[in-house]
């Protein structure tokens, strides 16, 4: 049955707001709204009960107005900066979209210099990026990280494939604004704050202005700031909130009505573009949306009286999303304020007016914290389907009886949504009767349940060493209310691998488990002795374990393991023919710890893993197990834009060839790939970086450049192990975190030989 035209014509009126919203998105621009906002929709701050500050008397009613604008919204701090060594009261403040966000935290007792600081500290590209923190997800997804370097990731359901949500419930950001407020506040409605604070949302559904005059301050901050299409909408008091720049991005009528005598208005919305920003057709469209919001502005500007005063920063350059330069975009706020100086003069207070002016604001933020600390009633986490609620309050780490905060209480969200099997936490925190009810309903990511990632792996010295390969991995959880995973792992190329994982956790809540795998593994493989390259032989290698484990925390895991192996060699070069064949049976004891925050460039955490494997087949009499050691760990740190890591390697045999090879790109540069061996090897390296430029959010993370020191050898039976007898290598590179992994393009070089040029697209050794 087709729709008639006045059906289509009646969807179309219904979704024309939400489109508008969307659009608006895509150019990171505000609009305005569809309709002006009702009567009821506007609330009027309420007269402020408290005492009367005695430097307002005979003196007007300021009223601090800041706009939207994404990541230019910074420049709000350094213009407070400047109101504040100026002396210059404020008595309410009105906000949008970041705007809100400083406003806010302002009228709840912020310095400016807590609030720069406040920019300078959060990692801005874990607010705002399409995961959780790697460091804070569940070991498994971060195994799966090591598996696949890739960030290329799909949802694979019944229909297809579909890309995760871009829009998640971001925890992350929810937290950042939780630990902005001062203690005490969060719940506090926004009237209520030490000054008097409105904000302003866009009802997703029906396009009008939200005024959020009784909802606490923090559900009202992140409900302004809830850009569409980079966060997640919210749901406060029953409607379906996102950005208030959409309806308002200057708010100066809103607090015209509130009572404000003279308004400070401070406008970082994003410019038009010029002519050479119109070659597309996204580009037209940008500019399109563009004019509107300037329309928009032009309307609240239109308002301004000859009192009021317009403070414009000079963003040139700075980006919404580019919240790498908020150093920048404070210092333009500041330069904008000082400015205006001349204007801004007549407000000023005296010292002692002013102090008292700022005295009140303490003593009201100080009186806060105290309430904040209230003994767990009930955690009642809902809304769980598949996982299990045991699972679920042991993860949040939330006591009954025990002190709680509201920050606490978003702390334990964030941790509930960074395992990656939940897609958003709505929290609720209620008191009653001197204890605090915490209600955590979460909304399960069932995108999640089924995952396919993909990538490209790609190494060349543009000598004798190439490879490439196609990869892909499927991961399935959880399959059964233990948290049953299925992970398969794939790649074809230069060498082929398949790699099934079966993994049962021994109990819902249980810290043991039990893992089966399947591994093939095919290819080429040359034969080197003593660095020269003798030949070439296919090597076809089969393996299953068995392992009973223990988790660690969460930083790793312990397994005690069984397996079998089956191995078939033939040789391809200098001459076809010598096919071997061998069967080992052995134990396998390994420790794996994983904290790091990314292994692309990490900059905190530690990466450590150690295997021992002993023989089980017979041996003749008097001849020892051919017993093997390979360990490794990796230390991560940082400096400023610096960042980089200590890599330790070591491995051995008792009676063969030890398990890992050297040479290649970090590990001894200038030396032919997997070409030094020996019944022992060893491993160091220091690589340090620095960051150049960050990349967009659809392409990667940073730009860095850097070196290595590296040094390393191969020891023979008979030949001990002496520092002198080991190599010294380094490399020069400059590298890219692209969301197929980390791309590198660098020159290294070992001590007494020869230097190569590499390019090393995906994991690194």
């Amino acid at each position: 049955m087709r729709p008639t035209t006045g059906m289509a014509s009646a969807a179309l009126r219904r979704l024309a707001p939400s489109l508008v919203l969307a659009l608006a998105s895509v150019c990171g621009a505000p609009q305005a709204a569809p309709t002006p906002p009702s009567a009821a929709d506007i609330v009027a701050a309420p007269t402020d009960a408290r005492p009367p500050d005695a430097s307002r008397a005979a003196r007007p009613r300021v009223a601090l107005v800041l706009s939207g604008g994404g990541a230019r919204g910074f420049a709000h701090v350094g213009v407070l900066r400047v109101l504040h060594e100026a002396r210059i009261p404020v008595d309410l403040v009105w906000g949008t979209s970041m705007g809100a966000v400083v406003g806010g935290a302002y009228a709840a007792g912020r310095t400016p210099d807590e609030l720069a600081d406040f920019a300078r500290r959060t990692d801005w590209d874990a607010v705002l990026a399409d995961r959780p923190p790697r460091e804070q997800m569940a070991l498994r997804r971060r195994e799966e990280d090591l598996a696949l370097r890739s960030r290329v990731e799909f949802a694979l359901g019944p229909d297809g494939l579909s890309l995760p949500p871009g829009a998640v419930g971001h925890s992350v950001l929810e937290l950042a604004l939780a630990q902005l407020l001062p203690e005490g506040l969060h719940q506090r409605a926004s009237r209520e704050l030490p000054i008097p604070f409105g904000s302003v949302a866009s009802d997703l559904l029906t396009g009008e202005l939200v005024d959020q005059a009784g909802t606490p301050t923090l559900q009202a901050l992140r409900a302004s700031l809830s850009v569409p299409g980079v966060f997640a909408p919210v749901r406060v008091n029953g409607r379906l909130l996102v950005d208030g720049g959409l309806v308002r991005n200057l708010p100066v009528d809103l607090a015209r009505r509130a009572g404000a005598d003279v308004v400070i208005a401070v406008n970082v919305g994003t410019p038009l573009g010029g002519e050479a920003e119109l070659g597309s057709s996204l580009g037209v469209a940008r500019q399109m949306l563009a004019i509107l919001t300037e329309q928009n502005v032009a309307r609240s500007l239109a308002e301004l009286g000859g009192a009021d005063i317009l403070i414009t920063p000079q963003l040139a350059g700075i980006g919404f999303l580019d919240f790498s330069a908020h150093a920048a975009a404070m210092a333009a706020g500041e330069a904008a304020a000082r400015a205006a100086l001349g204007r801004l003069a007549p407000l000023s207070l005296p010292a002692d007016d002013y102090a008292a002016h700022l005295a009140a604001r303490t003593e009201s933020r100080r009186q806060a914290a105290p309430q904040d600390r209230l003994a767990l009633g009930t955690l009642r986490i809902e809304g769980q389907q598949r996982l299990a609620t045991e699972a679920l309050v042991a993860r949040a780490g939330l006591e009954a009886g025990a002190p709680v905060t509201t920050l606490q209480a978003y702390e334990a969200a964030a941790r509930l949504q960074a395992h990656g099997d939940i897609s958003r936490v709505d929290v609720d925190v209620r008191d009653r009767d001197g204890r605090r009810d915490v209600r955590l309903r979460v909304t399960e990511a069932e995108w999640a349940r089924s995952r396919l990632r993909l990538g490209l792996e790609l190494a060349t010295d543009f000598g004798d060493s190439s490879s490439f390969a196609l990869a892909a991995m499927h991961a399935a959880a959880p399959l059964n209310r233990w948290g049953t995973e299925l992970r398969t792992t794939a790649r074809i190329g230069t060498r082929r691998q398949l790699d099934i994982e079966a993994w049962q956790p021994l109990g819902r809540v249980s810290p043991w488990f039990v893992a089966a795998q399947l591994e093939h593994l095919s290819g080429p493989q040359d034969l080197y002795v003593d660095e020269r390259h003798l030949g070439r032989f296919y090597r076809r290698a089969t393996g299953l374990q068995l392992a009973v484990g223990r988790a660690i925390d969460d930083w790793g895991d312990l397994r005690f393991g069984v397996g079998r192996s089956r191995v078939d060699t033939r040789m391809i070069w200098p001459a076809e023919g010598q096919r071997a064949r061998s069967f080992e049976n052995q134990a396998l004891l390994r420790l794996r710890g994983d904290t790091l925050d990314s292994l692309g460039y990490p900059t905190r955490g530690m990466l450590v893993d150690v295997l021992w494997g002993l023989p089980l087949d017979e041996r003749a009499a008097g001849q020892p197990r051919d017993s093997r050691l390979d360990a490794l760990g990796l230390w991560a740190f940082s400096s400023g834009s610096w960042s980089g890591h200590l890599y330790l390697e070591g491995a051995r045999a008792r009676q063969s060839v030890a398990p890992r090879a050297l040479g290649g790109f970090w590990r001894l540069s200038g030396t032919q790939t997997d070409s030094l061996r020996g019944q022992t090897t060893l491993l160091g390296r220091w690589v340090w970086a620095r960051e150049l430029i960050a990349l967009s959010p659809a392409l990667g993370r940073s730009l860095r450049a850097g070196f290595s020191l590296e040094l390393g050898g191969g020891f023979a039976p008979d030949q001990s192990v002496d520092l002198g007898d080991m190599k010294t290598a380094g490399s020069l590179f400059v590298s890219a975190d692209t969301r197929l992994g980390p791309l590198y393009l660098g020159i290294g070089g070992t001590r007494g030989g020869h230097a190569r040029l590499y390019v090393f697209l995906g994991p690194l050794r």
